[in-house]
């Protein structure tokens, strides 16, 4: 019997010019399991959030709109 892999919540974050690439939008992956781990370090960079909109959909990815509790540089989250 082949062993199951535990649920994962994959999901993008797009940030606009946050801290660490001041002008760019990025989008980082969090991968969130039920202990909680959320950090993978993937990023895509782009200088236009269309262009990095264009990548995610690519992907096959859906957005969804930010919440108004987010964080300012919050742009959107793709899954």
């Amino acid at each position: 019997m082949r062993e199951s892999s535990p649920k994962m919540l994959r999901m993008w974050t797009v940030y606009r010019h946050p801290r660490d690439y001041p002008g760019k939008y990025v989008a980082r992956l969090w991968e969130i399991d039920a202990s909680g781990h959320p950090n993978t370090g993937s990023i895509v960079v782009s200088d236009t959030l269309e262009s990095l909109q264009d990548e995610l959909e690519a992907m096959g990815l859906v957005r969804l709109i930010r919440s108004p509790g987010d964080d300012p540089v919050i742009v959107e989250t793709w899954l």
